[in-house]
């Protein structure tokens, strides 16, 4: 990749490429649990932006610049009461739209408030998540995407920052032989149910791919012969701009879509919902033959009130992600860290805060990678250069035509067949329900 191609993929704040493509869309901001109606304003790091959350007393989320517009003390400071942030320098007081209520440390005759907006991005709610839109038309903004995932009632929202850039943690999702390796390099076929999803990556650690186009971004099918003599498939996407849905989940019974949400050039936010009608996603509760988890929990730092301090692992780099040697000399983990999700936090976090592309020697088992990076800068450099609707931004429908997941079907099928036929069988959900 040029270098000019790294910078503009990677780089998200305020004027650049691709952080201009991304305030196009609606961005996942914090998880609806974490604002409190008149509870303590929370810190944000979006794109580069410094922003503050609050929920006044009707139940509105604002989401602000931290900097009070009189003479730029945080909001963070703020005291959130009476339906608004009221700065303690000199008692300015903002709603949630960002319009100025009150300058009490001005008499009457020199008051201005009504001239005075402290800057004020758009939010919305939808089942359990926080949205925000930080593009420059806010009395316009596009409708909420369909993520399937987000409609469904009760889903499960989870969240972990990830210490390096966006791109590359994304990537870890639209590639699928490495599972073979990291997730599951030390078991043996005779290790899990015959009908486990991840038995076929057991068996053969090599697949085949088909890679496509698609009106959301790129979907691939990495498939390889099942035991039965029927082809397994494992159906992945990448949605612009910054959305995945991973295989490992049963295709016709679960939805799952991941959010990796920039918050600068070196660190970003998973936000991950998934739900279903299932019993949960096999990647997080999978067992071996014998009742054994596969996998173990992880656990999250004590939260903090910096910039950085939400949804931080107790396993990062400063602790070689809590690696175990014994336990990969001994082949219970293939990489000795024994949560699936932090295994690959530790590979994509040790690549660099952002990864040098020139070091690279992509193989056509990167083909998803390499479509996903072509197709996603061609999208940002068209807004950037001909004004070209982002794809999806204003066609929130589109999403919907997304999902993933494995499943079994006929020798010879190809993506297009195998993945339509399943996705008729499939338990679906929409705004409706």
């Amino acid at each position: 990749m040029k270098l000019e191609d790294s910078i503009d993929l990677t780089r998200v704040g305020p004027g650049t490429v691709m952080g201009e493509f991304m305030r196009q869309y609606w961005i996942p901001a914090a998880m609806s649990s974490e604002v409190k109606a008149d509870g303590d304003p929370v810190r944000l790091l979006i794109l580069c932006e410094k922003l503050i959350a609050f929920r006044d007393t009707s139940g509105r989320v604002g989401i602000l610049d931290h900097r009070c517009p009189h003479r730029c003390a945080s909001l963070f400071l703020g005291r959130n009461e009476e339906n608004g942030i009221r700065c303690v320098y000199h008692g300015w007081k903002f709603d949630a739209d960002g319009k100025c209520l009150d300058m009490p440390n001005m008499p009457p005759n020199r008051d201005f408030k009504d001239k005075v907006h402290a800057k004020a991005y758009k939010t919305a709610e939808r089942n359990g998540l926080i949205w925000v839109y930080m593009g420059n038309d806010q009395e316009n903004p596009p409708p909420l995407p369909d993520i399937e995932a987000n409609y469904i009632a009760g889903s499960e929202i989870w969240c972990l920052q990830r210490e390096c850039n966006w791109l590359q943690a994304l990537e870890g999702d639209i590639d699928t032989s490495h599972v073979g390796f990291l997730h599951v390099g030390s078991l043996t076929p005779d290790d899990l149910p015959e009908d486990h999803p991840m038995r076929p990556t057991v068996i053969n650690r090599a697949p085949e791919y088909e890679v496509r186009n698609t009106e959301w971004g790129a979907m691939y099918g990495g498939y390889r012969p099942n035991e039965d003599g029927q082809t397994s498939w494992r159906v992945a996407h990448y949605m612009f701009p910054f959305w995945t849905q991973t295989p490992n989940a049963r295709f016709a019974t679960r939805a799952i879509a991941r959010a990796w949400v920039p918050m600068d050039d070196e660190h970003c936010m998973l936000f991950d919902i998934s739900g279903g009608v299932d019993e949960g996603n096999p990647a997080y509760i999978s067992t071996r033959k014998t009742g054994e988890l596969l996998f173990e929990k992880f656990e999250y730092e004590p939260a903090t009130t910096d910039w950085y301090g939400r949804w931080k692992c107790r396993d990062r780099e400063f602790n070689d992600w809590g690696i175990d040697r014994q336990s990969q000399r001994d082949g219970v983990q293939f990489t000795g860290i024994a949560n699936i999700t932090i295994q690959d936090q530790a590979v994509t976090e040790s690549m660099g805060a952002i990864t040098d592309h020139a070091h690279e020697h992509l193989s056509p088992s990167d083909q998803m990678v390499a479509r996903t990076r072509r197709t996603l800068l061609a999208a940002a450099r068209a807004w950037r250069d001909k004004a070209l609707t982002p794809p999806g931004s204003r066609k929130p429908d589109v999403y919907m035509g997304a999902r993933a997941g494995s499943f079994l079907d006929t020798p010879s099928v190809s993506l297009e067949d195998a993945y339509k036929a399943q996705l008729e069988k499939a338990v679906r959900w929409t705004s409706e329900g």
